[in-house]
């Protein structure tokens, strides 16, 4: 594998050690996690009371730091709660227990939460049944905050922002240009509540399209890599628990035959905390700070041809390496009510093609594993759908009629490969490195037949050069592999 055996040296796959290091990320609990007294993680969403006991005894400064529920996880929750009790079917409001629990411990939150988390639990006095007018008369401090405690009254009443409203308040809240270590002064609880808010009122394409294009301009034109083809990778962030992630790998095979690919994602995110792109190539020994000047480098490189950005340094563009050839992006998803808002991003990016999978765990890897008998609703795992323009024109130039839906289940059994179970690594970034680099050096078995699977499937589904014919893009990926 030229890609991995010969690589640029800031990349060092070439001297790589399996078992001389443990890594052990930092970990940042962003969502309602509590330890049990085994040492476990639990997600307490489902015991208010716990909560409510935990959010008092932070507040009062009576819980060690490791115990201690932050800002941020007491605007989500509440935010989360708030958006229940006013705009779900009632099937899915409050629980029993919720209402008992809210009953019970509301008049101590009250005294002991700021008003910026009352605000958000109650925003106009009516859910909690004490008539507080701390809700309803909570403007906020500064003029930036006071725009999000505009657009929060509106989310938590579960109604939806325009276009130029996201992206004020995105620009107002999320400011790119401040100096290390200094605030833009905006509450984290009010912050973390108008996220959830809006992925519980399920955004509408307006404000997906203003969390996309938010940031474009803010930090100057994005570098253009010098290739015939760049496909971008959207793995989730949250990385896989179970099972080998491939992706890693696949990009290696691609850029052996001139398909270049850009990767980015996070070092470690919640709830999952899986195994992520960026843990492997610390593991290995890999710069991943890159600057994106960097990666354009190492994309251009014959002898790389793939790259992985932080987001640490490319935030917050979701496309920040552009291609002066044909440009593709393949996204994971899980849940199916996000498969079309996502083509319609890809589209709006004005990529040539778009491709998006219902992988194991949300991931976006195809499998060479059976189709499960008890699977009944939802769409079943292998499940790909997107599009691919017609000519080289790009996609926001070209009219319907030039660019080409596909939507298939993959079965790799009709590609030849026999059925196999995807390997476990059980989290475990090692045992993810074993095998996929037992896999590039031509050892046969589930993991190579997953990486040249879905090196082959993605050529061909995108339309890249010379993968009109899957078996041929199959086969091209082995012989990169093989040769």
């Amino acid at each position: 594998m030229r890609a991995l055996l010969t690589p640029e040296p800031t990349l060092s796959f070439s001297s790589i050690q399996i078992n001389s290091r443990n890594p052990n990320p930092s970990r940042t609990w962003t969502s309602l996690h509590f330890l049990n007294r085994d040492g476990r993680h639990r997600l307490v969403g489902r015991k208010p009371r716990f909560i409510a006991t935990r959010a008092i005894l932070t507040v009062r400064g009576e819980l060690k730091d490791e115990e201690q529920v932050s800002k941020a996880q007491l605007g989500a929750f509440f935010a989360g709660m708030t958006v229940r009790a006013n705009t779900f079917p009632e099937a899915t409001q409050w629980s029993e227990g919720e209402r008992c629990a809210m009953k019970k411990f509301w008049p101590l939150l009250v005294r002991a939460l700021p008003p910026d988390v009352i605000f958000i639990a109650d925003p106009e006095g009516s859910i909690m049944g004490l008539g507080s007018a701390v809700g309803p008369q909570f403007v906020g401090n500064g003029t930036s905050e006071m725009r999000l405690v505009g657009a929060l009254r509106e989310i938590l009443a579960g109604g939806h922002l325009g276009y130029e409203e996201i992206q004020g308040v995105l620009k107002d809240v999320l400011t790119l240009k401040l100096e290390d270590g200094k605030s833009n002064g905006v509450s984290e609880s009010l912050l973390s509540a108008f996220l959830i808010g809006q992925r519980m009122n399920r955004e509408t394409d307006r404000e997906l399209k203003a969390y996309c294009l938010a940031f474009d301009d803010e930090l100057g034109p994005a570098p253009v890599a010098d290739v015939r083809s760049l496909t971008h990778y959207g793995e989730p962030y949250d990385g896989n628990t179970p099972y080998f992630r491939s992706t890693l790998f696949v990009a290696a095979v691609r850029s052996c035959y001139g398909e270049s690919s850009l990767l980015h994602g996070v070092e470690w995110m919640p709830p999952k905390g899986g195994v992520t792109e960026e843990q492997m190539l610390k593991f290995m020994g890999a710069k991943t700070n890159l600057s994106l000047h960097q990666g354009k480098k190492l994309i251009e490189a014959e002898e790389v041809g793939f790259a992985y950005i932080s987001k640490r340094e490319a935030r917050p563009s979701s496309s920040p390496i552009f291609a002066k050839g044909r440009e593709s992006i393949v996204a994971g998803f899980y849940h199916e009510g996000y498969e079309e808002p996502l083509l319609m991003l890809m589209k709006r990016r004005g990529v040539h093609s778009g491709l998006v999978v219902k992988g194991e765990e949300g991931a976006l890897s195809t499998t060479t594993r059976l189709r499960s008998a008890s699977t009944s609703k939802g769409l079943p795992v292998n499940h790909c759908s997107g599009f691919r323009s017609v000519g080289i024109e790009s996609a926001c130039e070209v009219d319907g009629l030039s660019r080409q839906s596909f939507r298939l289940e993959v079965n790799a059994m009709d590609y030849g490969f026999e059925p196999t179970d995807t390997p476990r690594t059980d989290r475990s970034v090692s045992k993810n490195i074993e095998l996929g680099l037992a896999a590039l050096r031509g050892e046969k078995g589930p993991a190579y037949d997953q990486i040249v699977l879905n090196a082959g499937i993605v050529d061909h589904l995108l339309g890249c050069d010379g993968a009109e014919d899957v078996s041929l893009a199959l086969e091209r990926a082995k012989e990169a592999i093989d040769s």
